[in-house]
Parts: structure tokens; C-alpha cells; sequence
């Protein structure tokens, strides 16, 4: 299926590519992540990719597949569902561009408490491995 071009770069990512680069290219400067499991906005492209890296690795494995997308143009709604360590992780992304084309805001909501939980500890531990590397 053909999505609108934004959409369809970010599907591409999260489906295959996987890569800083493929990434980088399609954030905003000044974007925001919410995450389901840190109560502030985190704000800025390097502490979005690390959030959206870490979580291409955990919770965007081998099972991860979109279940309803509603592409709207300069925005978009996606369910997604996943499997981590036999517990089923049932989420939404929703995703703005902007007119150049650039992510700008990525909210990630998650169920249930369980998946969230588990969610939670594996991206901490992921992230926490990534600065490990970095640092």
C-alpha cells in the first residue's frame, strides 16, 4: 500500500532500515517525543532518535507489524503491535511533519500496564547501553 511520502519514509525506517542516518534525515531539530512511560516532552532531534533507536530495537522486532494506520496527510495515526517475551504490546504512534517534510512531534502510547512495564525496562536498559557507547 502507498502511503503519503512522510508516512512512507517513516514506514521504511521502522520496518527495515533501522539506521541513524535513514533516522536523522527525517527529524526536525526542535521535535518532541512523548514516550508512553516519561512523564515530560523530551525535546530536541538527538534525545528523539535515541528514544526512536532504542525502541526500533526493542520493540520494533521480528514481530512488529502496523494493524490500522489513518495516514492524513501532515499527520498520522498508527496501531502497531508487537511481542516481547510472550506479552503482547499493543500501541498507537502518532506522528506531525511539517511542511518541509521533517517530523516535528512523535507520540507513542502504549497497553497494557504489563507491556508497558516491560516496555519500560527494556528501553532503560537499551538506552542506558547507548550512552554506555557513546560515552
Amino acid at each position: 500500500m502507498a502511503y503519503q511520502a512522510n508516512l512512507q519514509q517513516w514506514m521504511d525506517w521502522i520496518l527495515k532500515d533501522h539506521s541513524p542516518e535513514g533516522l536523522a534525515g527525517q527529524l526536525a531539530e526542535d521535535v518532541v517525543f512523548y514516550s508512553p512511560v516519561v512523564h515530560t516532552p523530551q525535546k530536541g532531534k538527538m534525545i528523539t532518535m535515541g528514544y526512536l533507536i532504542a525502541a526500533g530495537e526493542t520493540i520494533g522486532n521480528d514481530s512488529f507489524k502496523y494493524t490500522r494506520i489513518f495516514d492524513c496527510g501532515e499527520r498520522a495515526v498508527l496501531e502497531f503491535e508487537t511481542e516481547m517475551d510472550g506479552i503482547l504490546v499493543n500501541g498507537i504512534d502518532m506522528i506531525e511533519w511539517d511542511a518541509d517534510g521533517k517530523i516535528i512531534e512523535f507520540k507513542v502510547m502504549l497497553r497494557p500496564l504489563k507491556a508497558v512495564n516491560m516496555v519500560h525496562a527494556q528501553m532503560g536498559a537499551m538506552l542506558e547501553k547507548m550512552k554506555a557507547l557513546q560515552g
